[in-house]
């Protein structure tokens, strides 16, 4: 009996180790995903890759495709679908004086668009070069008012390309963009200038109607109340302001003025460029 104990302790731990044995190659024996395999199975197919940048690319080229054209007889802007949908285009002159970058401020705010015509007095100094700055990264368009606001009926043609091809460089070094659009100013371009401004790759551009140089106008409220109730106020009206106080406090009235009349405002970035003869 007592030789039975020692050869039955025996025998259980013979099992015992087995079991334990078995036990621990089975769980090594389970798979366990490496940073290779787990990378392996996230990685996408060529094929995955090229029809996801197909898509990215075609929905990048939908959302810029052109919505409005400008119409150079009268300056208005022209849905290219045809559709009777009430549009004006707000512009701002004499960008980034004082108050630009607040009216940009009030604009975005609003969730609309416009355009920001900037003279290179205006760039003078690391503080405006900043306005100027702050205005494109809100998104806002930028154009070319020309540098020194002369009458380019009365400069040379030398003066004429210096004013505007300086300042398309000036703002270039500012935003990293050149403007896209050209307003002479008083609205009197010459042929020249209108070469110029082709051969820079801008849009001309003049106005409909715009009231804040009146002295009758100098106050929020007689700029807003005329700037809604314009008899020249159209389907496709292009606004022209400017940066002054009055007109920044207006602004927003205005805006929704228009807005309450039934009319959207136009992001200038879908107006369709105009083809240039070579």
């Amino acid at each position: 009996m007592k030789s039975f104990i020692p050869i039955l302790f025996a025998a259980i731990m013979l099992a015992a180790c087995g079991g334990a044995k078995q036990s621990n190659e089975s769980q090594d024996t389970e798979p366990i995903p490496s940073e290779e395999t787990t990378e392996t199975e996230n990685v996408e197919k060529p094929q995955e890759i090229e029809e996801a940048a197909k898509e990215n690319t075609e929905e990048a080229v939908e959302e810029t495709q052109p919505v409005y054209k400008l119409n150079e007889a009268n300056w208005v802007i022209e849905r290219l679908d045809g559709s009777k949908e009430k549009n004006v285009l707000i512009t701002i002159d004499d960008a980034p004086d004082k108050h630009s970058l607040e009216m940009a401020e009030i604009l975005n705010r609003l969730g609309v668009k416009a355009i920001f015509f900037v003279n290179g007095h205006f760039l003078d100094t690391p503080e405006e070069e900043e306005r100027l700055k702050k205005i494109h990264d809100m998104g806002f368009a930028i154009g070319n008012h020309t540098y020194s606001h002369p009458n380019l009926t009365q400069i040379s043609e030398e003066e004429q390309k210096q004013e505007i091809v300086s300042l398309n460089k000036r703002v270039k070094e500012i935003t990293g963009v050149s403007p896209a659009f050209f307003r002479a100013p008083f609205g009197m371009n010459t042929d020249y200038s209108k070469e110029i401004a082709a051969q820079e790759g801008m849009m001309l551009m003049n106005w409909t109607y715009g009231y804040d140089w009146e002295k009758k106008y100098q106050n929020p409220d007689s700029l807003s109340e005329i700037m809604v109730g314009s008899p020249y106020l159209t389907n496709g009206a292009n606004l022209l302001m400017h940066d002054r106080e009055w007109t920044k406090d207006a602004l927003e009235d205005i805006v929704k003025g228009l807005q309450s009349k039934g009319y959207s405002i136009a992001d200038p970035d879908l107006i369709e460029a105009p083809k240039r003869a070579n």
